[in-house]
């Protein structure tokens, strides 16, 4: 096997015992049994856990934001909203281990590169659309940064609750997120306030 085909097959096997015990009960042991190659192996390659690990996500947060990316095509934000419903919730099928990696909290990770800042970086993307559509609408364009973070909340956390149930069928359930975040949005009011009972 070359060096770049061990890397790889590191990589994947780190990938999988990250996705199933997290950070901190994943050892360097483990991925080099698996792999059936020594420790010295790995840290040859990654410099130890950490390194791996910030290899494996940062594997998967390219992965998923290139998807998120590349599905945003059609022009009509309702539609905007569904692929990227759609897109994330087929990642989370076909790549559920990296979406378990994603998802799981590291003491390694800040502000960058983990499920979160993916999510917020969907939600700038997100914010450009509705930040055009509240203008021509007539609405604070400065709200869209609000309402975007709010409309990729919903869907992440659906998203995180689908990976362990996983029904109804993922269109479905992107079909109900675009329904009440649509729906709600259709009466969006200019100027809300507070609801006085």
């Amino acid at each position: 096997m070359s060096a770049a085909q061990r890397r790889e097959q590191l990589i994947s096997i780190a990938r999988q015992i990250f996705a199933e015990r997290g950070f901190d009960a994943t050892s360097i042991e483990e991925v080099a049994a698996r792999a059936k190659v020594s420790k010295p192996v790995v840290y040859e390659h990654f410099g130890g856990k950490e390194g791996l690990y910030a290899v494996v996500v940062d594997r998967e947060v390219r992965s998923l934001l290139d998807r998120i990316t590349t599905a945003l095509t059609a022009g009509h934000p309702r539609e905007l909203l569904e692929q990227a419903a759609l897109t994330l919730l087929t990642y989370i099928e076909e790549e559920t281990s990296g979406f378990r990696v994603l998802v799981r909290e590291s003491p390694l990770m800040s502000a960058t590169g983990n499920f979160s800042s993916v999510m917020n970086d969907v939600a700038h993307q997100v914010e450009h659309i509705l930040g055009a559509e509240f203008s021509s609408r007539g609405y604070e364009p400065k709200l869209a940064e609000l309402y975007s973070q709010a409309l990729v909340g919903m869907v992440a956390l659906t998203g995180r609750w689908w990976l362990e149930v996983r029904k109804p069928r993922k269109e479905t359930v992107a079909a109900h997120l675009v329904n009440l975040a649509w729906n709600g949005l259709s009466h969006l009011e200019s100027k809300p306030g507070p609801i006085r009972g």
